[in-house]
């Protein structure tokens, strides 16, 4: 059994800053197009310069990446084009030396078509009742066994050569898991295990609410209690087993949790499941001071109850970059109204988001920053015959899909491909190279320069609850009550003045020259 390890800090995570590191679009180590844990080793100075607590990779194991990994088949083997198992469990140990803790992506739903369950399955052996195999309805089991919809469009339901069906939310390659068989929480605890002993210091549950089924497998009837497959009472058990193997290690949870009932949402952070969750409305939220308010409020209020702390996140590696999503028209973010050619004003986004990365970092919790956001990338328009994405196919082609925020990232401005490696799996559109990191470093203006200072300065504002100060409509202030700095962003249409007997620790645009903070801009000030 392992032990926790004797310098641990069992609080870091609730205050920490975490990146996410995509692998295939990081940096590519070997040169093959694709970026590799080679490339993430060699990057470990960057991250520890930006000054990040941990890292959450997305999932790097065995996968035939018909999801981006997330269609895993084998756990406990890393996938070739990433590297080796003793490559991860030196990148492991070598971040920790730098500071750095390691958290991995845990998909619990599903798994891949050719995962050894499912071929097994399919061959017609007892792992049939591992996952949902069903006939379908009608005369001759022509239709699928109920209504459901996969998440990337279409029906949830795949038909197989024998006329039986399998159950599948996602893509027809991630076949669900019967999570009511004891043999398929065994092997997950079991893969939970396998990492912690290899140094992993927390876990991102994939689509947490969503692993348990109704065992009826009813049709879906909107508004009926309780759902179906969404947020099921029995989720709860299956996260306390969890939370048993990582108390063993000190390990902690992060959750993919997304729910509009706070109440329900609440329920997911009790001490003895799972620790943190990941915040979609502040997330989603339009660049709106009084719905920002709301919804901070709305956090903060959700968590008290059970002593859990908040997350802030601006972007990830499934929705639109923050600096494209502010600089249009609805600012705000759905999978539902993504569309092709949207109009953006990539100028008015990155002073957008550059306000939104100082007042996410001043905020009470955790923060997560996604690989590319501390160079203010913008979502990348992907040629139609190179998007990869299974939710644009299974939209008929009416979605962009994903692709566009997985670009990988520019590292040298003068070197081929923008420093990545070789000639990318995803193309780089013109102009990639000026966001490179190299370039960045260098300008003290630039936005990767921005975070650093952000991170930095952070610990200004202590461990003290959030309390709003006087300020005009449309402006944002407030102050941590343990702490000598003060946040206020200013979203109105005029330049906001400053409070009294206040001195600029950070902005991130200049003030005016009467200074005054201009729209659009963030700033932090010791009181």
């Amino acid at each position: 059994m392992g032990q926790p390890t004797p310098d641990r800090d069992d609080d870091w995570w609730r205050s920490a800053v975490i990146y996410q590191v995509y692998v295939r679009s990081f940096a590519d180590g070997d040169g093959d197009g694709t970026g590799d844990l080679t490339g993430v080793r060699a990057a470990l100075p960057y991250l520890a310069e930006l000054g990040v607590d941990a890292l959450w990779f997305n999932p790097w194991y065995l996968s035939p990446m018909k999801d981006g990994g997330y269609d895993v088949a084998d756990y406990r083997a890393i996938d070739p084009a990433f590297g080796t198992l003793a490559e991860a469990e030196k990148l492991i140990a070598e971040a920790r030396e730098l500071g750095i803790r390691t958290i991995v992506d845990i998909v619990p739903n599903h798994v891949s078509d050719q995962h050894p369950w499912f071929r097994a399955a399919l061959a017609g052996g007892p792992e049939r009742d591992l996952f949902h195999f069903r006939p379908g309805r009608g005369e001759h089991g022509e239709r699928p066994p109920n209504d459901w919809r996969s998440e990337f469009g279409g029906p949830a339901w795949t038909r197989l050569p024998d006329g039986d069906w399998y159950l599948h939310l996602f893509a027809p390659e991630q076949p669900d898991l019967n999570w009511a068989h004891p043999a398929v929480r065994r092997e997950h605890e079991d893969i939970l295990r396998f990492w912690f002993e290899r140094g992993v210091a927390g876990v991102r549950v994939d689509s947490a609410a969503l692993p348990a089924k109704d065992p009826r497998l009813p049709d879906f009837v909107a508004g009926r209690d309780p759902h179906p497959y969404v947020d099921r009472d029995e989720l709860h058990d299956i996260y306390r087993g969890w939370r048993a193997v990582a108390d063993e290690y000190g390990a902690v949870f992060v959750g993919e949790v997304w729910l509009p009932d706070t109440e329900r949402f609440a329920r997911y952070l009790r001490p003895d499941e799972l620790h943190t969750a990941f915040n979609f409305s502040f997330m989603t939220c339009p660049w709106d001071a009084a719905r920002l308010r709301a919804s901070i409020d709305d956090t903060l209020a959700e968590h008290a109850p059970v002593g859990a702390p908040a997350t802030w996140v601006l972007c990830n590696h499934d929705v639109t970059r923050t600096v494209t999503r502010y600089g249009r028209a609805d600012t705000g973010f759905d999978f539902a109204t993504k569309t092709f050619g949207t109009p953006t004003d990539l100028a008015l986004g990155t002073r957008r988001a550059r306000a939104a990365a100082l007042l996410s970092l001043a905020l009470p919790g955790t923060v997560y920053l996604y690989q590319g956001e501390e160079l203010g990338l913008p979502e990348a328009d992907i040629p139609l015959d190179r998007i990869e994405d299974p939710m644009h196919a299974r939209s008929g082609g009416t979605d962009p899909g994903r692709d566009g925020c997985r670009v990988p990232l520019p590292w040298t401005a003068d070197a081929p491909h923008a420093g990545f490696g070789g000639e990318p799996w995803l193309p780089q559109p013109a102009g990639w190279a000026s966001y490179a990191a190299d370039r960045q470093a260098r300008d003290p203006g630039s936005t990767l320069t921005l975070y650093r200072e952000a991170i930095r300065l952070r610990p200004v504002f202590g461990d003290g609850p959030l309390t709003w100060l006087p300020a005009p409509d449309g402006v944002l202030a407030f102050a941590r009550a343990d702490g000598g700095a003060l946040c206020v962003v200013n979203l109105a249409d005029t330049p906001a003045a400053l409070p009294a007997r206040s001195a600029p620790l950070l902005a991130s645009g200049p003030l005016d020259p009467d200074g005054r903070l201009p729209k659009d801009t963030a700033v932090w000030l010791r009181a």
